[in-house]
């Protein structure tokens, strides 16, 4: 390969010359924990040799900031997803910052359209959470080089970046244990057929509180669908409902899908939480519409998106000579309500 020495080579170019991805290469040069110590030797090495320097040092040149950010998320309208952007909105504004919010509809080709766009637009930094089947994470790093990024609620481990989380998996396992300790045994989970990491996280969580509790894991009452919403939750609770042995607990990964198991409950005259209760996760306006209240983990989205402004505007403010590499976990409760204890 024949890099001019009068520029630097970039990420890209760097990762052909290794033969390996632009995301290998760019959590190598950040001494991330998955890669191995003699990739890190290898690419640390070649990156040495041609004098790589990320182009990150250019923020440092831009004339002056624009106080706007950008912020990209898969859907608008999901409800969570609108508790996150009132706080994202309320901080920058509070901040000083006006807020430009593309939705990438869950594509990830509209997702790379709106990073470029973005870019183009000289924000001074953006928010995003990543569309459901985002495989390919090459834009986003090279958006990164040039502009601080947060992401938020759907992440990657593939991009070394600052984080906003909540701890999935231990709200998940909370969740499913709180049914155990009321003596359910048989506890059921609608779940997202595609392994997203949120739907990853929380499957994980209902695994390991079966395991820590002793209690088998049984495949026919593990329900999977790839849209995971109230209809979807009812049409899977009508097929655990019509098992020789049904489950007398549903844990549903989010609330929509968890409303839809109650209304199969209603539907059928099964008695909540006594015959089958009820757990979700969202903690959304309509868990304490629904009759009975659903039990659910609470997740704070105002909390979320205002940590995720604060750490933006951080970094745009105090640029590093590295990517910052950060998780950091919003806590989240358990709320417990009529469908998981009953009125008694």
């Amino acid at each position: 390969m024949n890099v001019s020495k009068k520029r630097n080579i970039t990420l890209k170019e760097l990762a052909q010359e290794l033969n390996l991805s632009i995301s290998t290469v760019s959590r190598a040069l950040n001494d991330h924990p998955d890669i191995s110590i003699e990739t890190k030797e290898r690419v640390q090495k070649l990156a040495k040799q041609l004098h790589y320097a990320p182009n990150l040092f250019a923020r440092g040149f831009r004339s002056h900031e624009t106080y706007m950010l950008g912020v990209i998320v898969p859907n608008i309208s999901h409800m969570f997803t609108s508790t996150i952007l009132k706080g994202i909105l309320e901080e920058a504004e509070l901040r000083g910052y006006r807020v430009i919010i593309s939705e990438s509809k869950n594509s990830e080709t509209k997702q790379i359209e709106m990073l470029r766009t973005m870019n183009q637009f000289g924000v001074d930094g953006i928010l995003m959470s990543l569309a459901r089947k985002t495989t390919r994470v090459d834009e986003v790093l090279n958006v990164l080089e040039r502009v601080p990024i947060v992401l938020f609620d759907k992440v990657s481990s593939k991009v070394p970046c600052t984080q906003i989380v909540i701890n999935e998996e231990e709200a998940a396992f909370n969740a499913v244990e709180h049914l155990i300790e009321l003596g359910k045994q048989r506890i059921a989970i609608i779940k997202e057929t595609e392994n997203s990491y949120n739907s990853e996280k929380r499957y994980a969580g209902y695994l390991r509180a079966l395991n820590h509790h002793g209690l088998p894991i049984r495949k026919k009452i593990i329900q999977s669908t790839e849209d995971i919403s109230i209809a979807n939750g009812r049409r899977l609770t009508n097929i655990l409902l019509s098992l020789k042995k049904r489950p007398d607990a549903i844990f549903a990964i989010t609330d929509n899908a968890a409303i839809g198991a109650i209304k199969a409950l209603h539907k059928l005259n099964i008695k909540i939480p006594d015959e089958v209760a009820v757990v979700g996760f969202s903690n959304s306006v309509n868990s304490t519409i629904i009759q009975p209240a659903l039990t659910t983990v609470d997740q704070p989205g105002d909390r979320i998106g205002r940590t995720a402004v604060k750490f933006l505007i951080d970094e745009i403010k105090n640029p590093k000579n590295e990517i910052v590499t950060k998780t950091v976990e919003i806590k989240t409760n358990l709320i417990v309500r009529d469908s998981s204890l009953g009125t008694n």
